[in-house]
């Protein structure tokens, strides 16, 4: 066993032939990691002969996100044996909570974990090699700094470095836009494009989130997504949810959402669509992971998607806008993020199953939190995070066209660049033009002393004369065939193998595979007989029982895919009820068929994209909005039947309505027979205002009016009793029938009646009175007869 310290770090690394074994003297009763010795043999330091590389080659790491770690010799170099581990800032490695992140074995016959420092990566058999390859998943949020750091054993020799080619320090990336979603700031130079496939593990279950969650009915939506530009998003923390994102959100339906992609156009490369999940977990043993594969290309080269988290007011996961472009103008190799549930800020529901209660105002996406509110299933009183409820794997598995990498970012790339890391940067005159290079010609040596192989390029043409032009053959150094450690066929360079495929049956036994490619063949010219591809038997619930899976009828024939010649059309339908074993349903909910449309002309269509939406045709309510595109192509070198312009119904707020009223009535009698008194007149309110429309006025409205002078003790006795007889009439008409009253009593004189009241409602039956009081009591007056009287009566009868 060979042992150092770091001098700076005082971190110390453990190096042993095979750690299979722990060592006697460097157990974990020795301190677990931190045993210090000085190794034996002589040290190197600052020299460049080795490389720690970190994929993109990243100034900062994202919290939670998976990167491909690489430790590589120049092309005349190798190594034995490794180590590598990742620390937090200022620690020694001495106790558990000193390492950052968790490394991945990828390859378990060049890689495993140390027996006796189980954070640290270090080779599982000793011979000759000039890579490894390790993921590494960056720690939380709040972690601060970290540096990875790595040891190489050549023979006796060993090569560390605390700053330098074997040191990489990273911090955490902090958001630049706040709340809202991290978005790239410069365009993507990557050459040619890449397929990918998108895989996605559900982890919410009541194991793991106990707090009410709901037994029935829990599930995942089908999920909704595409690869895209950067001038389309889908969703962002700190936006507010779209149609689509909020029909997602409520009710799982991603019927919008994929409408909404579908009408960017070019801005869209691939839409991504996976089924739902009911339940919402199960063991891969019985459900394979939905998943499905997209391609990006230099102009859309970000990817999002959404599905509900259901039952929930309007909580969903996804990944909005992630970059699969590195600066380096390459494509990312893969990606790892674990998931937490978000806010679509439609609902304004605290729990799973709360009822619908909309939001008044639409509120922006945010992220949950345990503090968000006492009845939440995340609340927490101390704040911590939040349990992911998913995982989303995200993984290259091809790439086509010229490739322009201006640093390779994967184990496919370094191998190609092997050769070319130590070199100087080609300085050919632009005036030479030469033919691509040959392939490497057979090493001279046919034994493992150092030989030379060639390869050559023609000069095709020189501009200029005056310019010479370099050399058209090219030497490096090599050994003969057999001079590795491993066998033979190791002279025979493959890819790593691509992930599983999923299986191909959704119940019973059926069958995965995975492929590799050749990277580069034996130096001997001799053919590889490695296997390129592998399958396997999996097996989903073999004791599904298809019949007992509900499915809704067939849906309507999708429009043919083609406008012209041969195309596909395809019907859905959905799963009503799933088994009650929790199996997976076996029924087909897809149908794919041929179509053929009329013939399409020896030239098509050319037609420019679409313009914006018109504004809407109305300033409120309903109406009309369009888009136009013109015809590119020459009308006579065919008939076009695209459609050149598009009409859409747009609604604006609802327009303002003004109260309406009925005409006013004729004015009433004056309710004095002599002297001052009033009339009135009112009117009935038809519509009320809606929507800030012009209040009511007035329905109501009185003036004054004189009949006569009135005249005290004038005229005979007859004409008084006439007068009052007909004042009585009067006041007995205008108070409904009810009995007369006189102002004359027994024992006492009283005074006229006083005038009405103003009712006391405009409309819906109010009331009105008026009173009558004793002017002079006489002796002989008795109390009940000289009492003061009060008369009431309905007004304003009409409805609001």
């Amino acid at each position: 066993v060979q042992l150092y310290r770091s001098e700076r770090a005082n971190t110390t690394f453990f190096f042993t032939g095979s750690t299979r074994e722990p060592s006697e003297r460097a157990g974990k009763g020795d301190g677990y990691c931190s045993r210090i010795l000085r190794a034996q043999g002589p040290r190197k330091e600052g020299f460049n002969e080795f490389r720690l590389r970190v994929e993109g080659d990243p100034e900062s790491y994202h919290p939670g996100s998976t990167y491909r770690v690489t430790l590589v010799a120049s092309s005349s170099a190798y190594f034995r044996g490794f180590i590598l581990i990742a620390l937090r800032e200022g620690r020694e490695g001495g106790q558990d909570d000193d390492y950052a992140g968790r490394f991945q074995i990828i390859d378990e016959d060049d890689t495993q974990f140390m027996t006796n420092c189980p954070p640290a990566v270090t080779e599982s058999t000793p011979r000759r090699r000039t890579s490894i390859h390790v993921f590494w998943t960056a720690p939380p949020s709040g972690s601060g700094c970290v540096t990875l750091k790595a040891s190489i054993v050549q023979k006796r020799i060993i090569y560390f470095q605390d700053e330098g080619s074997l040191t990489k320090h990273m911090c955490e990336r902090e958001s630049q836009y706040g709340d809202s979603t991290e978005r790239p700031l410069l365009d993507c130079c990557a050459c040619g494009t890449a397929k990918y496939r998108v895989t996605y593990y559900g982890n919410w279950s009541e194991k793991i989130h106990p707090k009410d969650y709901p037994r029935r009915a829990n599930h995942w939506s089908a999920i909704i997504g595409a690869s895209h530009s950067k001038n389309y998003v889908l969703w962002e923390y700190g936006g507010y949810s779209s149609d689509g994102v909020k029909q997602v959100a409520e009710l799982g339906s991603p019927v919008k959402m994929e409408e909404e992609i579908r009408q960017k156009g070019d801005e869209v490369l691939t839409v991504i669509k996976m089924k739902a999940q009911w339940p919402a977990w199960q063991p891969l043993s019985v459900r394979a992971a939905p998943s499905a594969e997209f391609s990006v290309d230099r102009t859309r080269h970000l990817m999002s998607f959404l599905t509900m988290m259901g039952p929930s007011p309007d909580w969903n996961v996804g990944l909005s806008a992630e970059d699969l472009c590195t600066k380096e103008c390459g494509w990312v190799q893969r990606v790892v993020q674990d998931l937490i549930p978000w806010d679509a800020g439609t609902d304004s529901g605290v729990s799973y199953e709360s009822p619908n209660k909309l939001t008044q105002a639409p509120e922006k996406i945010r992220p949950l939190t345990s503090l968000d509110h006492p009845q939440g299933p995340f609340y927490d009183p101390e704040g911590g995070a939040i349990t992911p409820v998913a995982r989303v794997v995200v993984e290259r598995i091809a790439r086509k066209g010229e490739q322009c990498n201006i640093v390779p970012d994967n184990v496919d790339d370094i191998v190609a660049d092997i050769a070319q890391e130590e070199k100087e940067e080609d300085d050919t005159p632009e005036t030479c033009i030469y033919s691509n290079w040959s392939p490497w010609s057979a090493c001279s040596s046919a034994t493992c002393e150092k030989g030379k192989r060639m390869r050559q390029r023609m000069l095709k043409a020189q501009l200029d004369l005056s310019v010479p032009c370099p050399h058209t053959q090219d030497f490096e150094p090599c050994m003969g065939p057999g001079c590795s450690d491993e066998a033979d066929a190791s002279t025979c360079m493959m890819s790593e193998w691509i992930t599983w495929s999923p299986c191909s049956v959704s119940c019973g036994q059926g069958v995965r595979s995975r492929e590799r490619y050749v990277k580069q063949f034996p130096d001997n010219g001799s053919a590889c007989s490695m296997p390129t591809e592998e399958t396997d038997s999996c097996v989903v619930n073999p004791e599904c029982n298809p019949s007992s899976c509900l499915v809704t009828e067939w849906g309507e024939w999708d429009a043919c895919s083609a406008t012209c010649g041969l195309g596909m059309k395809r019907r859905e339908r959905m799963v009503k009820m799933p088994p009650a074993d929790g199996s997976i349903c076996s029924a087909e909910v897809l149908e794919v068929e041929k179509c053929m449309m009329p013939e399409c002309h020896t030239i098509p269509c050319m037609l420019t994209p679409w313009s914006d939406w018109s504004d809407c045709s109305v300033t409120c309510g309903k109406g009309l909005r369009t888009r136009q595109r013109t015809l590119k192509s020459p009308v006579e070198l065919g008939e076009c039947t695209e459609d050149l312009e598009q009409v859409e119904k747009c609604m604006l707020p609802e327009c303002p309505t003004d109260c309406l009223l009925t005409d006013w009535t004729e004015w009433s009698d004056c309710n004095k027979s002599c002297g001052k008194g009033h009339m009135i007149r009112n009117r009935v309110v038809k519509l009320e205002p809606q929507f800030g429309g012009d209040p009511c006025p007035e329905t109501v409205q009185r003036k004054k009016c004189k009949v006569r002078k009135c005249s005290r003790g004038q005229g005979s006795p007859e004409e008084k009793k006439r007068r009052k007889e007909q004042r009585e009439k009067r006041r007995s008409k205008q108070g409904g029938g009810r009995e007369e009253v006189t102002t004359e009593h027994p024992g006492c004189k009283m005074r006229p009646w006083s005038s009405w009241t103003d009712c006391t409602k405009l409309c819906g039956n109010g009331i009105e009175e008026r009173l009558m009081t004793a002017k002079r009591r006489f002796r002989s007056a008795q109390l009940p007869s000289c009492k003061d009287r009060k008369e009431m009566r309905a007004c304003n009868v009409h409805p609001c």
